[in-house]
């Protein structure tokens, strides 16, 4: 059984910065990637950020690409996602999960089988 439990959100003005983390426990993640995704009201949940656990090859969807920052310490089993230049529109609840597949790369979210329970970010203008 897999435990993730994100903190670190928080409300921001638009410009600033903010770091999430989530905490990972219940099994070695060695061989998966993990992800950042977020759900603004009234949104579908979408992709923000992929680290691959071994090696740490990163991907980001278009709308954080040079913003954001995906990391993780393998040591205390945290991911990371430093968020600096923030907008209105980054304003969601920021989830991280568990790719279910071994060294898969696809960033859906059916395709993710253990999940967070949220850290709200909200933006100021």
């Amino acid at each position: 059984q897999v435990q993730l439990v994100e903190s670190g959100g928080g409300l921001v003005q638009a410009g600033g910065s903010l770091r999430l983390s989530c905490a990972a426990s219940g099994r070695t993640f060695s061989n998966y990637a993990m992800g950042w995704f977020r759900q603004a009201p009234g949104k579908e949940r979408e992709f923000v950020a992929l680290i691959r656990w071994s090696g740490g090859s990163t991907y980001y969807a278009d709308s954080v690409k040079g913003r954001f920052t995906i990391s993780k310490d393998n040591a205390k089993n945290t991911m990371y996602l430093q968020m600096n230049s923030v907008k209105p529109e980054d304003t969601a609840v920021y989830y991280c999960a568990v790719h279910r597949v071994p060294y898969g790369v696809t960033f859906s979210v059916a395709d993710f089988g253990s999940w967070g329970q949220g850290t709200q970010v909200t933006v100021s203008s």
